[in-house]
């Protein structure tokens, strides 16, 4: 098996926080004994306690380049198919939406980091996620990337001289330029549209035929 990019275990700070809950815990459990009031502050504590533990359990990501890998459960890349951001970014909570044989499936992804592993992690995500609509955006169009269609060319024009031919084709025909020739034959067509019979040779009448009596 390949090793991961990239692996993302829970922060050291929710232990912390875990015993502090179970100091507390401890302490006021042990002052209600002799204040009942102080069952409310226990209570309290008791909520931490169970808070904190649920994010201190949550299994380990990690980032391979074929699948994601939450605990014991892979996920394939293109399996995955919205990614949205929830307002928890520390711990970092989200929801995947999943394709399956019968129909999405909806996964939420909490992940009890830091502030900079939880931004490492959701990075992470975006970036592998190529199938995935990521916050209600495709993916191309939220990385700023062009579209994979195929752009078309255009059409190949091959040349039909070489360049020392087209080049003495342009020097003869700047030569006839400058010599009139290229003027003077339009102008001569030009004359020749406009000659009418009047200006022209005289044409020829109708042939009058002798009548039955001059024969």
């Amino acid at each position: 098996m390949s090793r991961p990019v990239a692996r993302y275990r829970p922060s050291r700070r929710y232990y912390l926080l875990l015993t502090f809950a179970l100091a507390g815990l401890g302490l006021s459990a042990g002052s209600a004994l002799r204040f009942p009031a102080v069952w409310i502050a226990a209570a309290g504590f008791a909520v931490g306690v169970v808070a904190v533990l649920a994010l201190v359990l949550q299994p380990t990501v990690e980032i391979y380049e074929s699948h994601l890998r939450v605990g014991r459960r892979s996920i394939a890349w293109r399996e995955i198919r919205r990614l949205d951001r929830t307002g928890w970014n520390a711990p970092l909570v989200l929801r995947l939406t999943l394709s399956g044989d019968h129909g999405p499936k909806n996964l939420v992804l909490i992940y009890p980091g830091d502030l900079d592993a939880c931004s490492s992690l959701l990075r992470h995500l975006k970036r592998y996620s190529r199938e995935a609509l990521l916050d209600g955006v495709p993916y191309p169009k939220f990385w700023g990337e062009a579209s994979t269609r195929p752009r078309q060319l255009p059409p190949a024009r091959y040349p039909v001289l070489r360049p020392e031919d087209e080049e003495e084709v342009e020097r003869m025909f700047q030569r006839l330029k400058s010599e009139g020739s290229i003027e003077e034959r339009g102008s001569v067509s030009r004359r020749g549209a406009q000659r009418g019979p009047q200006n022209g040779a005289p044409t020829q009448g109708p042939v009058e035929q002798p009548g039955p009596e001059e024969k």
